[in-house]
């Protein structure tokens, strides 16, 4: 893999980027959509493809439990598995396994846990977790971590960290081949831990860094503080991911401080119960003002769904619980998101991004300010 750094915005920090892959490039910076079972819900890699996507997320957990990474290795990988030939990144499973906290336990070797599904017992090292990955034949790998609630003390923080650092050192001197690797950075919100995590993993030399352990609880302004102070530390020639943040709001704060890539399903999730991004705030399709409204879900978006099927109609869908809304809502979103990523791509290499974002900022309203549900 290969990270070439286009521009940076003369104001900000924000910019803009290439990654190379063997199955193909894709721009910085990017939203990639979550197929944690190896596919995007509601949607298929055809119409992935016909929105603009190049990469996509898969969650190395959840294809070690279902189907196994034996039966996808068998088939072929994962990318002939699902159809899909661009670039993917697999996480690690290191945060489903920390919702699960119930089901599992963290010992210096690895994480030992019950299955969600069944409830069998599993035992995952740094060193299983790359070679399931290698089944898999991802393009970009995700190392073992152990990821902190919020609030948490210093010390549960530390201990995490330790054990976070210790995997991805087993890690990276387990593999060291053509797949490319990348680190998380753990330490909670508390900035010395932070700076240690960057200036360890700085040494093992990955191909990528991501800032793990936020949007989990704490307030939005703390997490960017935090990220804020932690980009500082990171390589500027190497791509810095943040995982699961996904909302316009976050996405653009990321991009202003240096942020290269994101992921998160609550895109995905929200439309599936009718609530989609436009240029003018989240709208809830579902309330009684859409009836028989016949306008798209954004006038001033072009995708699939807005150029053939009115806010009537899909409010309709929605409250039907017919599949077809959740696919027009969630390909809306998708939309959404690869478009405001491309616009703000172009904002930064006219060195306009933060008017750019000041402009989407002052007609958007994000959770705090989300429609009220008047069904």
């Amino acid at each position: 893999m290969e990270f070439r750094l286009l521009h940076e915005d003369s104001s900000t920090k924000a910019r803009t980027g290439m990654i190379f892959t063997p199955r193909g490039s894709f721009n910085t910076p990017v939203f990639m959509p979550v197929g944690t079972q190896g596919t995007v819900k509601a949607m298929s890699p055809e119409e992935l493809r016909e929105i603009g996507i190049k990469i996509i997320l898969c969650n190395t957990y959840h294809l070690y439990l279902r189907p196994g990474w034996e039966v996808i290795k068998k088939l072929g990988g994962l990318h002939r598995f699902i159809n899909w030939q661009y670039p993917i990144l697999t996480d690690s499973g290191g945060y489903q396994i920390f919702s699960i906290s119930s089901l599992q336990k963290t010992l210096e070797e690895g994480v030992m846990f019950r299955s969600h599904i069944d409830g069998t017992s599993h035992f995952l090292t740094p060193e299983k977790i790359i070679d399931i990955q290698l089944a898999l034949d991802s393009d970009i790998m995700m190392v073992l971590d152990e990821c902190c609630p919020y609030p948490v003390s210093y010390t549960s923080a530390k201990e995490a960290l330790n054990k976070t650092i210790n995997w991805a050192k087993r890690s990276r001197a387990y593999y060291r081949g053509k797949k490319a690797v990348f680190g998380i950075l753990q330490g909670g919100t508390f900035k010395e831990l932070r700076k240690i995590a960057a200036e360890e993993l700085i040494e093992l030399d990955f191909d990528g860094y991501a800032i793990g352990g936020l949007s989990v609880g704490e307030p939005y302004d703390l997490r960017f503080e935090v990220i804020s102070f932690t980009n500082q530390f990171l390589p500027r020639q190497k791509p810095r991911y943040l995982m699961g943040v996904g909302t316009p709001r976050e996405i653009l704060d990321g991009i202003e401080e240096g942020i290269d890539m994101f992921d998160c399903a609550m895109p995905t999730r929200i439309a599936r119960t009718g609530t989609v991004f436009t240029w003018n705030g989240r709208v809830n399709i579902r309330n009684a003002r859409y009836k028989d409204d016949e306008s798209p879900l954004d006038p001033l978006c072009s995708c699939y769904t807005c150029r053939n099927y009115t806010r009537a109609y899909i409010r309709h869908l929605i409250w039907a619980r017919e599949i077809l809304g959740m696919r027009l809502t969630t390909y809306h979103n998708l939309y959404f998101l690869a478009d405001l990523t491309q616009k703000a791509r172009q904002a930064i290499e006219r060195n306009e991004f933060k008017s750019f974002k000041n402009r989407v900022f002052e007609n958007f309203k994000d959770f705090e300010n989300q429609e009220v549900n008047n069904v």
